[in-house]
C-alpha cells in the first residue's frame, strides 16, 4: 500500500491510485505547443486565464493573487475575477491593460500537456509573436465577435502560415456582446475561410467563445445550441500532431563527437527529422563517406531504432573523419548541399540591415559566415502586398536571396522545418539580427568564393611537405565556422 494514494477522480469518487503508474502515464502524455494572437483587447490572455481557471489548473495561492489584484488593478468588473491578470505579468502590461512580452504558460489534463504562448498583438511586436510561435504546434486566432475579421487578424494569419503552423483555430469571441448571433459567427467564420485559403492553410477549426463568462471554453455552453462541435478545451486535448513531424527525411546534425574511452567513438545530437535503425546505411555530409549504424546508444541504454526528437549517440561501422556541424543522412534521401539559397526572412534588430555586412549564420549545429545577396521584396504585413526591395527595418519582412561561406545542408522550410530554419547573428553584438525560412536553393554556377579568405601555399614558400600540416590546421578553422580557400 506504500505506493498507493487516495485521491479524487474528476468524477468526485474515492479512489485508490497507483503512484508509479499515475507518474508513468503521466510522462507518456502528448505535449501540445500553442499561441494565441489576435488584435489589441480581444481576450487573448483573458482566454487563456479562463481556461486555467475553468480546468481548475491553478493553485490557491495562485489564485489568491489572482482575486486580490483583480480588485487592485483588473479590468473586469465590480467583485469579477480578472483572467488575464494571470498571463500580463509586466507592470506596463497591467497598467495599459495590453500584452507586451511573450508569456509561458504550462498546464495539463488527463489527455495532454499544454505549453501556452500569449504573443503580444501590437504590429510592433511583430518579432515577439515570431518568437512565440517558432515552436507552437497550433495557432488560436482571436477576433471580437463585433469588429469581425480585420486587419491584424490578417496580419497575424499571414505570420502563422509564414512559421508553418499546421493547425489553426479561429476563435470568435466577445459572442456575449452580440447575443450568440449564429449569423454573426458564420460571417466570421466565411470570411476567415476565404483567408486561410488564400495562404494555403488547410486545417481551420472555428468556436464561438465568451472567454470572460466561459461560453464553449472548457464546457459546452447552451447559449450556443446551434453551434454543434466541441469545446475548445475538448478540441485541443485530442486535436492530432503526431503527423506534424517530418519522420521521412533522416537528418541528424552532429553536435558532438563522444570518446569516453579508448574504445568508444561515437557521434552524439538531436535526430532533426526521420528515423534510423540499427544497420541502417548512413552517408556523413561533406565527406560523402559512407557506412552503417552498429549501434544507437542513450542512457538507458541501445536501441533497435531512434526517432525525431530524441538525443542518441550513434555509432558506426567505419572509422570515419566526422565533427561537429556535419550531418549524417540516409544516401537515397539527400538534403540540398550549397552555399546560396532563397529565403523569407523576419528583421528582428533595432539596427536597420546592412547588406554589406557580414553576419554569422547559425543552421542548426553549423555555424558559418553569410551576407545578403540581393533583396527581392518586402511584404506589407497588413495588406500582404509586395514591395520595393530596400533594407530591412525592425519587424519587417520579406524575400531575400543568402550567401553564405561554408556549404550547409538544408530543406525547404515548408517540407522540413528543423532543417530549413536559420538565425542571422550580428557579429559585432552578438545581437539576433533576423530570423529565416529558407524557401529554395539558387544556382551557384556562377559564385566565386568572395566571401572565403584565400591561402595561396606557392607564396608561403614552406614547401609541400608542410602541406599536410596545413590543410589539417584550415580544416580545424572549418569545423569552427572559419572557412579559408586553399590554393596549391
Amino acid at each position: 500500500m506504500a505506493n498507493e494514494i487516495t485521491s479524487l477522480p474528476q468524477d468526485g469518487s474515492k479512489a485508490g491510485v497507483d503512484i508509479k503508474a499515475y507518474l508513468d502515464a503521466d510522462e507518456k502524455k502528448s505535449l501540445l505547443r500553442l499561441l494565441t494572437a489576435g488584435s489589441v483587447d480581444d481576450g487573448k490572455s483573458t482566454l487563456i486565464g479562463r481556461l486555467l481557471f475553468d480546468s481548475k489548473k491553478l493553485y490557491e495561492d495562485q489564485l489568491t493573487a489572482l482575486e486580490r489584484d483583480s480588485k487592485r488593478v483588473g479590468n473586469a468588473g465590480a467583485g469579477q475575477i480578472d483572467y488575464a491578470l494571470l498571463l500580463d505579468g509586466l507592470k506596463a502590461e497591467r497598467e495599459e491593460g495590453i500584452t507586451i512580452d511573450v508569456a509561458y504558460r504550462y498546464f495539463s489534463t488527463n489527455q495532454r500537456k499544454f505549453i501556452i504562448a500569449d504573443t503580444p498583438g501590437h504590429e510592433q511586436y511583430t518579432r515577439n509573436m515570431i518568437t512565440g510561435g517558432s515552436t507552437a504546434n497550433l495557432a488560436i486566432i482571436l477576433v471580437d465577435a463585433r469588429t469581425g475579421v480585420i486587419t491584424q487578424t490578417r496580419r497575424h494569419t499571414f505570420l502563422v502560415s509564414l512559421l508553418g503552423i499546421k493547425h489553426i483555430v479561429l476563435a470568435v469571441n466577445k459572442m456575449d456582446l452580440v447575443a450568440f448571433s449564429e449569423e454573426v459567427f458564420n460571417k466570421i467564420r466565411d470570411e476567415y475561410l476565404t483567408l486561410t485559403t488564400q495562404l494555403g492553410i488547410e486545417d481551420v477549426t472555428c468556436f464561438p467563445l465568451s472567454a470572460l463568462e466561459g461560453d464553449n471554453v472548457v464546457e459546452r455552453s447552451e447559449r450556443t445550441p446551434w453551434y454543434k462541435g466541441p469545446s475548445l478545451l475538448e478540441f485541443l486535448e485530442t486535436v492530432p500532431i503526431h503527423r506534424d513531424r517530418n519522420m521521412t527525411d533522416f537528418r541528424y546534425p552532429v553536435q558532438y563527437v563522444l570518446r569516453p574511452n579508448l574504445d568508444f567513438r561515437g557521434f552524439s545530437g538531436k535526430i532533426a527529422s526521420g528515423i534510423v535503425r540499427k544497420g541502417d546505411e548512413v552517408v556523413a555530409l561533406p565527406s560523402m563517406k559512407r557506412s552503417h549504424v552498429k549501434s544507437i546508444v542513450t542512457y538507458d541504454g541501445e536501441l533497435e531504432e531512434a526517432f525525431c526528437p530524441q538525443c542518441v549517440t550513434l555509432t558506426l561501422e567505419d572509422e570515419i573523419d566526422i565533427s561537429r556541424g556535419e550531418m549524417i543522412v540516409h544516401p537515397d534521401n539527400m538534403p540540398h548541399i550549397g552555399r546560396h539559397f532563397t529565403t523569407m526572412l523576419v528583421w528582428m534588430d533595432e539596427e536597420p540591415m546592412d547588406t554589406a555586412k557580414q553576419f554569422f549564420l547559425k543552421h542548426n549545429t553549423n555555424t558559418t559566415r553569410a551576407t545578403i545577396a540581393a533583396i527581392r521584396h518586402r511584404v506589407d504585413v497588413n495588406t500582404l502586398e509586395k514591395k520595393e526591395g530596400k533594407p530591412f527595418q525592425l519587424n519587417e519582412i520579406g524575400q531575400v536571396d543568402i550567401l553564405t561561406a561554408k556549404t550547409l545542408f538544408f530543406d525547404a522550410y515548408t517540407k522540413n522545418k528543423a532543417t530549413g530554419a536559420f538565425i542571422l547573428i550580428d557579429p559585432i553584438t552578438n545581437n539576433t539580427s533576423a530570423v529565416g525560412m529558407i524557401i529554395e536553393p539558387l544556382d551557384e554556377s556562377s559564385l566565386e568564393n568572395d566571401l572565403l579568405p584565400t591561402l595561396d601555399l606557392k607564396k608561403l614558400n614552406i614547401g609541400e611537405a608542410h602541406y599536410a600540416a596545413i590543410e589539417t590546421a584550415v580544416k580545424e578553422l572549418a569545423r569552427q565556422g572559419l572557412e579559408v580557400k586553399i590554393i596549391k
